[in-house]
């Protein structure tokens, strides 16, 4: 018996996907549920398993070919004893194409061209707008260029939509060249620089500054991880802290939870946090759902599982849809400030940063204390600055005060 192995459902809103990597060759045994084949779509890696056990038969779909949902991708035979592929036959060597009887040799058109020099006034025009006479129809006597024929040339290359200009790349040098490597692009990474660019060129991007001191809840951690740890199975981390100050402030202000959909603007009376995820294959986003209805051990056991996941490539594509907000964290590697980009619709981007020790005053006196730099990008179409600022005092003053976040103050 044979099965078909089909490129199966890849999410919402996406419709294909390209071939990234075979892990069986025909004529290998495989097991049920073991990985065939691995896909690469617009937002995650997928790996499409074997409906049972047996051999793989052939493969339709060869290592970086597009395809579309429910395409064939290959056959498995099922059962211990399935026979492995068959040889490939011999390909037929190509019979000589019949020789061609001689036909009539068709007239070569001549060159259209006005018969007719253009009018002065339009011959004026041209010279002083750049245009050439040959992208400009005539429609005077003998095809004779008016002044209106450019005038029309014009408007139509003006109202021509634009087309996005190539980067061009210099040549490198012959003893360069020997020593790059020129890999194609994951169709992972491709989305990601595509949705980045879009971001940019669509709102009207800003980024607000703060500092944040976290003796407070370093000292709460401190005094808590090994029992939040025992009861709850997970580290007692920032990530918690910061997520649970995000839910306070978005509800005070609810613009930067909002997203613009043509000339209306959305609310959203719910928080779907996107928290970023670095892996090897590029930047995922997993989203945290409802998570103003979640506590902190909620926040940290789920921020734990989408990490391994995001890792492994095992997150669903409906895993990263639907976030609101979305928060990155450069300090994991070391970032003492960065100006994160938007993930649209959303209106809102929180960077976190690395805790460093720097001089500050308090009371009169310079003290050292553990300090965090936050920046928030906003849409400045939706949200005014004083709401940004004031979101971004607000996750201060829940993080320098963690009781607030008890209190729901």
């Amino acid at each position: 018996m044979t099965t078909e192995i089909r490129v199966p459902t890849l999410g919402e809103s996406v419709t294909e996907a390209i071939v990234g990597q075979w892990f069986k060759q025909p004529g290998d045994a495989v097991n049920a549920d073991e990985p065939l084949v691995e896909l690469e779509t617009d937002k995650v890696t997928i790996e499409v398993p074997a409906a049972s056990a047996g051999v793989l038969q052939a493969i339709e779909a060869e290592e970086g070919a597009t395809v579309e949902v429910g395409a064939l991708l290959g056959h498995l035979a099922a059962g211990d004893g399935a026979a492995a592929a068959p040889a490939a036959p011999a390909k037929q060597e190509a019979a000589p194409a019949p020789e061609a009887t001689p036909a009539a040799a068709e007239p070569v058109p001549e060159a259209k061209g006005p018969e007719m020099a253009p009018a002065p006034s339009a011959q004026k025009m041209m010279a002083e707008q750049g245009v050439a006479a040959e992208s400009v129809d005539g429609s005077g006597k003998r095809g004779q260029i008016l002044k209106g024929d450019v005038l029309a040339a014009m408007e139509k290359t003006t109202s021509a939509p634009a087309q996005a200009p190539v980067a061009a790349r210099a040549p490198s040098a012959p003893a360069d060249e020997s020593r790059e490597e020129r890999v194609k692009m994951t169709r992972l990474r491709q989305t990601i620089a595509r949705r980045l660019k879009d971001a940019q060129n669509t709102a009207a991007m800003l980024t607000t500054f703060n500092d944040v001191d976290m003796g407070a809840v370093m000292e709460l951690r401190k005094q808590y991880k090994e029992l939040f740890e025992k009861k709850h199975g997970v580290r007692l981390g920032f990530m918690g802290f910061f997520t649970k100050a995000v839910v306070a402030a978005l509800k005070d202000i609810p613009a930067v939870n909002a997203e613009i959909d043509g000339t209306d603007l959305i609310y959203k009376n719910y928080c779907h946090v996107g928290m970023a995820v670095g892996t090897d294959k590029g930047l995922v986003v997993p989203v945290i759902r409802d998570a103003d209805q979640m506590s902190i051990a909620d926040v940290e056991k789920t921020i734990t599982d989408f990490g391994r996941r995001a890792r492994d490539g095992k997150l669903g594509i409906d895993e990263m849809q639907g976030g609101t907000f979305t928060i990155t964290n450069g300090g994991v590697y070391g970032s003492l400030m960065s100006t994160p980009i938007l993930n649209a619709p959303q209106s809102g981007i929180l960077g976190l940063h690395r805790i460093e020790e720097r001089p500050v005053v308090r009371n009169g006196q310079v003290v050292v204390r553990p300090m965090m730099y936050l920046a928030l990008s906003y849409d400045h179409r939706i949200v005014d600055g004083k709401e940004a600022v004031t979101f971004l005092v607000r996750i201060k003053e829940a993080i320098e005060d963690p009781q607030r976040l008890v209190l729901d103050l």
